[in-house]
C-alpha cells in the first residue's frame, strides 16, 4: 500500500467505527490484564462468560489473591489451559500486590515482568487502558496487516514495527482494535468478506472473495 492508500484505509475504517473497543468484558486496568492472559487460545466471548461472575467478586489484585487459585480454577475451567492461567493470574496479583502497591504498571518492562504476560498483552493493556499507540499482533492483525499489504512482516514484531511506522499518527490510538475487527468480522482467515469489505479496492489481496 502507497501512504495515500493508507491513510485511506484508516479514513474508511474509521467511518465504520469510530471509536472501536477491545471486546473483552473488563471493569478497570487490572481486570483487563487477567481477562487478556485468559484469552490466550481461547475466545473473547468464552472469556467473557467465563469472567462475569468472577469479576462481580474480585476487581483487585489482593482480592484475587484472597480468592485462591482454586476458587478461581472453578470460575475459568471453561478456558483452555485454564490450570496455567489460573497459577499465572493469582502469582501476578501477588507481585502486583508486592511491587506495584496492587496497581498496574503503565509500563511495557513491568508488565512483561509478571507471570503470564507477553509482549502481546502487554499492548493491550498499554494500549486500551493508558491510551498508548501500540498494537497487539495477533493472529487476525497478522494475517490483515500481510494479505492486505499494509504492514507485510514474516514476525509479529517485524508485523507490529511496520504498522506503528506506517500508521499515521492521528490513527495509531484505535489501530489495533480496527485492524483486529477487521480481521475477526471482515478479512477472515479461510472465505474474506471482500464482497463486504470498505477497503477492498486497496487490499493487494487477490483474487477478491464474491458473494455467495
Amino acid at each position: 500500500m502507497t501512504p495515500d492508500q493508507i491513510e485511506q484505509f484508516y479514513a474508511r475504517l474509521s467511518e465504520a467505527v469510530a471509536a472501536p473497543e477491545t471486546e473483552l468484558a473488563y471493569v478497570n486496568p487490572y481486570t483487563l490484564l487477567v481477562a487478556v492472559v485468559l484469552s490466550a487460545q481461547s475466545t473473547d466471548i468464552g472469556v467473557n462468560k467465563a469472567t462475569r461472575a468472577l469479576f462481580e467478586q474480585v476487581t483487585t489484585p489482593a482480592q484475587m489473591v484472597a480468592l485462591g487459585e482454586d476458587a478461581l480454577r472453578r470460575h475459568i475451567r471453561t478456558i483452555g489451559l485454564f490450570n496455567t492461567k489460573a497459577k499465572n493470574v493469582i502469582a501476578l496479583s501477588e507481585m502486583l500486590v508486592a511491587r506495584h502497591g496492587g496497581a498496574v504498571p503503565n509500563d511495557r518492562d513491568a508488565l512483561e515482568a509478571l507471570p503470564g504476560v507477553g509482549r502481546k498483552t502487554a499492548n493491550v493493556v498499554l494500549n486500551v487502558a493508558f491510551g498508548a499507540e501500540t498494537c497487539a499482533v495477533d493472529t487476525h492483525i497478522f494475517r490483515v496487516a500481510n494479505r492486505t499489504g499494509l504492514a507485510p512482516g514474516k514476525t509479529v514484531l517485524a508485523v507490529e514495527n511496520g504498522i506503528l511506522a506506517r500508521t499515521p499518527q492521528r490513527y495509531r490510538r484505535h489501530a489495533h482494535n480496527w485492524l483486529i475487527l477487521h480481521g475477526r468480522y471482515t478479512c477472515i482467515a479461510r472465505k474474506p468478506r471482500c464482497f463486504a469489505c470498505v477497503v477492498a479496492d486497496l487490499c493487494d489481496f487477490s483474487p477478491k472473495t464474491p458473494a455467495m
